[in-house]
C-alpha cells in the first residue's frame, strides 16, 4: 500500500510540475491550471486512502466547510481583489504550518517522531523551521492584505532604529531555534512563535504600496517553504515536493520582478527594501495645467494614426473595461491601424494581473508585449493610450533620484508622438507620486471611468 501511495504522489508531483510549465504562458495557462487541479485530486484521494486514517468525520466536516467558503469566495471575489485573496490564502497556509508544528510538538507519538520530551533533534529542527516560516508568512500576509485593502496606508511605515530592531528580532529567532533544539522546552517554543509572528509584521510594514506585487510573490514563496517544513514533520513526500515547487517558483518569480523593478532580491527576502523609501510628496509648488479632451477627440486622433499602443493598468481592472478595450482595438484595426498592448511586469496588484484580464477579453496573445519587448517601439508610435495606469509610465522613475520609484524600469510612453490618459482624475498612483507626463504638451487627459470613456470612444469611432 505504501508503494502505491508513493507512486500516486510521484504522479501528482509530475502533474504539478507540468502545471507550472503551463502557467508560464497565457496560451497554455488553462491547460496548466487543469493539470494542477488533476494533480491535487490525485493527491487528495491518495491521502484519504492512507491506512493511518481511522475516522473521516472531521475530515468530511473540514472539506465541506472549506469547500463552501471557497466556492462562495470564488464566485463573489472581483478580479481587482485577487491580490488580497492571494494574500489571505498565503496567510492560511502559514497559519496551518504553525498549528501543525504545535500539534507535532504536543503529540509527537501521533506523528511518529518520538515521545514528549524525547523528540529527535532532526524533527525539532524541522517543526521549528516550518513554524517560523509559517508564522512570518501568516502575519506578513495579513499586513499585505491590510495594505492592499486600504486598511493600512500604502506608504512605507517607518520609525527610528527600525532596521536595528529587525536585526535584533532575527538574531533572537536564531538563538531561540538553537535553544529549543537543545532543551525541547514548550515555553521556548511558544516564545519563538510569538517573536516570529511579530517579526512577520515588522518586515512587511516598511514596504510601500508600489512594491506590493513583489511582496505577494515572496510571501507565496514563504508559504511553499513552510509547507516543506510541515511535510518533513508529517513524513509526507508529496507535501515536501509541492512545497518545494511553490517555494522555488515563487522565489524565481520574485527575482524576475525585482529585476523588472530594479530592486535588490536580497532586500526583498529580508523585507527591508521599503525601509529606505523616499518621500512620495514631491510637488514643487508650480502651477500645472493638464489638457483635457473628449472621447470624440481621442477617437479622431487614434483613427487617423498608423500605430497605437494600449497600456492597461489597475484602473482598467477596477472598471472591468477589458472587453471595451478589446472592442476599441478591433475598431482601430478595421481602420487599418496597427494595435499592440504593452504590459508592465507589476501593472495591477499582482504578477500577471493585466495578462489575465486581457486573456479574459480574448485579446490575441501575439498582440500583447512585455516591457523589454516593446519599449523600443514607443518612439515610432503615433498614439499611446494609457488606461488607468500611472506609476508604470511615470518618467520620474528615470530622472528623479528623490522619488520612491527611482530606478524602476517604466514603459517609455513619453517618447510617443501623442499620449492619451484615460483616468478619473490627476491623482497620483499607488506609490503616491505625481506624474509630470499629465501636464506635457503632447498629453491629452480623458477624465472619467475607464469603461465608460472607452465605450464613448468606441461609439465615436463607429459613428
Amino acid at each position: 500500500m505504501i508503494g502505491i501511495s508513493l507512486f500516486a504522489y510521484l504522479v501528482a508531483g509530475i502533474f504539478f510540475i507540468m502545471a507550472l510549465r503551463g502557467l508560464s504562458s497565457p496560451e497554455t495557462a488553462r491547460k496548466g491550471n487543469f493539470l494542477g487541479v488533476l494533480g491535487m485530486l490525485i493527491a487528495g484521494v491518495t491521502t484519504l486512502t492512507e491506512p493511518v486514517i481511522k475516522d473521516y468525520s472531521w475530515i468530511i466536516y473540514g472539506i465541506a466547510i472549506g469547500g463552501i467558503i471557497g466556492t462562495v469566495i470564488a464566485k463573489k471575489v472581483k478580479m481587482t481583489s485577487l491580490p488580497q485573496l492571494v494574500a489571505i490564502f498565503n496567510s492560511l497556509v502559514g497559519l496551518a504550518a504553525v498549528f501543525i508544528a504545535f500539534s507535532a510538538f504536543l503529540l509527537p507519538e501521533a506523528y511518529g517522531i518520538g515521545e514528549s520530551g524525547n523528540i529527535s533533534v532532526g524533527s525539532l529542527v524541522e517543526m521549528s523551521l516550518g513554524m517560523v516560516i509559517g508564522a512570518v508568512t501568516f502575519t506578513g500576509s495579513v499586513v499585505a492584505f491590510a495594505k492592499l485593502q486600504g486598511l493600512l496606508t500604502g506608504n512605507p511605515i517607518i520609525f527610528p532604529l527600525q532596521q536595528l530592531l529587525n536585526l535584533i528580532f532575527a538574531i533572537t529567532i536564531i538563538l531561540l531555534l538553537v535553544l529549543f533544539a537543545g532543551n525541547q522546552s514548550g515555553l521556548v517554543f511558544a516564545i519563538l512563535a510569538l517573536v516570529t509572528l511579530i517579526f512577520g509584521i515588522l518586515i512587511i510594514i516598511p514596504i510601500g504600496g508600489a512594491d506590493m506585487p513583489v511582496v505577494i510573490s515572496m510571501l507565496n514563496s514563504y508559504s511553499g517553504f513552510a509547507a516543506v517544513g510541515v511535510g518533513f514533520t508529517l513524513h509526507n513526500s508529496l507535501l515536501i515536493i509541492t512545497g518545494a515547487l511553490v517555494g522555488a517558483s515563487g522565489a524565481i518569480l520574485s527575482y524576475i520582478m525585482c529585476k523588472a523593478m530594479n530592486r535588490s532580491f536580497t532586500s526583498v527576502i529580508l523585507g527591508g527594501f521599503g525601509a529606505e523609501a523616499k518621500s512620495a510628496n514631491d510637488d514643487d509648488g508650480d502651477e500645472k495645467i493638464a489638457k483635457a479632451g473628449s472621447a470624440e477627440d481621442v477617437a479622431f486622433i487614434m483613427k487617423n494614426s498608423s500605430k497605437v499602443i494600449i497600456v492597461p493598468g489597475y484602473g482598467m481592472a477596477v472598471a472591468q473595461a477589458q472587453h471595451a478595450v478589446r472592442e476599441m482595438a478591433d475598431l482601430l484595426k478595421k481602420e487599418g491601424v496597427e494595435v499592440k498592448y504593452a504590459i508592465h511586469p507589476v501593472a495591477g496588484r499582482m504578477p500577471g494581473h493585466m495578462n489575465v484580464l486581457l486573456a479574459e477579453a480574448n485579446v490575441p496573445y501575439d498582440e500583447v508585449f512585455e516591457l523589454e519587448d516593446i519599449n523600443s517601439e514607443f518612439s515610432s508610435t503615433d498614439v499611446v493610450c494609457v488606461i488607468g495606469a500611472n506609476d508604470v509610465v511615470n518618467p520620474k522613475a528615470k530622472t528623479d533620484e528623490g522619488c520612491a520609484i527611482y530606478g524602476m524600469p517604466v514603459l517609455d510612453v513619453d517618447k510617443a508622438k501623442t499620449v492619451v490618459f484615460i483616468k478619473r482624475s490627476l491623482a497620483s498612483g499607488y506609490a503616491g507620486i505625481d506624474n509630470p507626463l499629465f501636464y506635457a504638451d503632447k498629453t491629452l487627459m480623458l477624465f472619467g471611468g475607464a469603461k465608460k470613456m472607452t465605450e464613448e470612444i468606441n461609439r465615436s469611432m463607429e459613428g
